[in-house]
């Protein structure tokens, strides 16, 4: 299988406009549908690709995403598991990652982070009722949009009754979100997600994991406190118990969400959301994507160059044949 070194012009039926980012499993880009609808557009990277299991696993990711609905989860739109490279497609979210907000912008409010809990909590609600654990809710994996968050990346979800798919011994997941039982190989259930939650609560309101990283997090993760100093005291009784080891003695869904939106929930929904500063990042991702599209190919050419240089740059290419290739790509 070829490496590429620029970025595909379609994948399946898509029209790819740009890269929206890339990591150890593969690319994600900003695709069109023939009839102009926005859709993300995850592609795996070929090494993978070649493998057979992590195919497998990829088919569980579409097996799993597609079985779950609701309206804070991004919902499957095609995908091709047998594809040369294999690919999913997924109604596109202009809003940026919680961890790009947070890293960027500093964190959210004691109420933003109730509004941000209620909206992950109703996604947790869908997905379990699909029958699916998610096990990898972490920052990066939710997305914020103009109503509320969005859950993504079914990648290593477990549906019900699935087997086979994963090897003894092999922990997955993302360790400063796992639960403990995640990290001890014990059986993992719902309330493992509900154990992720809480870690995403506290970097939503305090900008670090509640047992940070690094070194030694495993052992914090199973023996140790989390670190709750900067949660505000409305919020830390509830997040304290989404972190309780056992998983018995985590609340269920419905008395968290009852918790988070308090005793009066219009009150609640009156929230200010979304944040200030995601609502800005939102606005001019959605006006770059109005002028690009009212545009045409044509005009957003030079946009497209900048990313063809930047997939050369990634492939390990001198400065000079980037910009020899970029001219020819200009012609």
């Amino acid at each position: 299988m070829r490496t590429p070194v620029s970025d595909p012009m379609r994948v399946g039926p898509y029209r790819i406009e740009g890269r929206l980012g890339s990591g150890g499993m593969g690319w994600v880009y900003l695709g069109r549908s023939p009839a102009g609808r926005a859709v993300a557009v995850k592609v795996v990277r070929p090494e993978h690709a070649a493998d057979e299991e992590f195919r497998r696993r990829f088919a569980r990711e579409v097996a799993a995403a597609r079985l779950v609905g609701g309206a804070f989860t991004a919902a499957v739109v095609d995908a091709d598991p047998e594809a040369e490279l294999p690919w999913l497609a997924t109604a596109y979210v202009p809003g940026p990652a919680l961890s790009e907000a947070v890293g960027s912008d500093g964190p959210l409010t004691g109420g933003q982070a109730r509004r941000l809990g209620a909206g992950l909590v109703e996604a947790l609600q869908a997905i379990h009722a699909a029958g699916v654990v998610h096990r990898d809710l972490k920052p990066s994996n939710v997305l914020l949009a103009a109503d509320g968050p969005r859950v993504i990346d079914f990648g290593i979800s477990m549906v019900a009754g699935a087997t086979g798919l994963t090897r003894a011994g092999t922990l997955m997941g993302t360790p400063p979100y796992m639960s403990p039982e995640q990290m001890t190989g014990a059986r993992v259930g719902p309330a493992s997600d509900v154990f992720s939650l809480g870690g995403v609560l506290v970097y939503a309101v305090a900008g670090y994991a509640p047992f940070r990283h690094g070194a030694g997090v495993a052992y914090r993760v199973v023996h140790a406190e989390p670190e709750l100093d900067d949660v505000p005291a409305e919020l830390r009784p509830l997040v304290e118990r989404c972190l309780a080891k056992r998983p018995e003695d985590r609340p269920g869904l419905d008395a968290l969400l009852s918790g988070l939106l308090g005793p009066d929930a219009g009150s609640a929904r009156a929230l200010t959301w979304p944040p200030s500063t995601v609502a800005r990042r939102i606005r001019v991702r959605t006006g770059e994507m109005d002028v690009r599209r009212a545009s045409g190919s044509r005009t957003s050419l030079p946009s497209c160059l900048l990313l063809h240089a930047q997939t050369l740059l990634d492939a390990g290419l001198s400065d000079a044949m980037v910009i020899e290739a970029v001219g020819r790509a200009a012609l």
